[in-house]
């Protein structure tokens, strides 16, 4: 699938997302690697307002729905997939004032479940906020094949 067909079923899916738009959240980057969402600063996610720190709800969000977002950029046809289970582990809070980016990646597609990983991040990926794993149920006719679709590793040719 190629950057674009990409980039605009991430940009539908997320204006879709009523939550995702009063949090102001944007597709930031899409590429075969992954989808990355920017979830902006703003007065109204702070989670203690004597730092200024973000909610890790609001962190939560950002992930689930990166998560979410990004099994549709890897299947071959749009397919609802709503969440199974995720689990974030928080390595640190996110400085105030300061946007927090959201990447996620498939690493593996079944028939029934797409496999997902990811973290969050301010300016620097490799200094993570939050690591997060998601599996996501497949509901649509990719479904019901009995056939398997694996996402090759970054870097590694199909």
């Amino acid at each position: 699938m190629s950057d674009s067909l990409m980039l605009e079923r991430a940009q539908r899916f997320l204006s879709a997302l009523r939550h995702c738009q009063v949090l102001g959240m944007r597709v930031h980057g899409v590429t075969p690697a992954g989808l990355t969402l920017c979830l902006p600063y703003s007065t109204q996610i702070i989670g203690n307002p004597e730092t200024g720190v973000i909610h890790g709800g609001a962190i939560t969000t950002l992930m689930d729905t990166t998560c979410g977002i990004s099994t549709v950029c890897v299947l071959p046809e749009f397919e609802v997939c709503p969440t199974i289970d995720l689990r974030i582990d928080y390595m640190r809070p996110a400085e105030p004032n300061k946007d927090v980016y959201g990447f996620a990646e498939c690493y593996r597609v079944t028939p029934n479940i797409i496999f997902t990983r990811g973290y969050a991040y301010q300016d620097d990926p490799q200094q993570p906020i939050a690591h997060v794993v998601g599996t996501f149920m497949r509901m649509g006719k990719g479904a019901q094949a009995n056939q398997a679709f694996k996402v090759p590793a970054p870097g590694v040719s199909a």
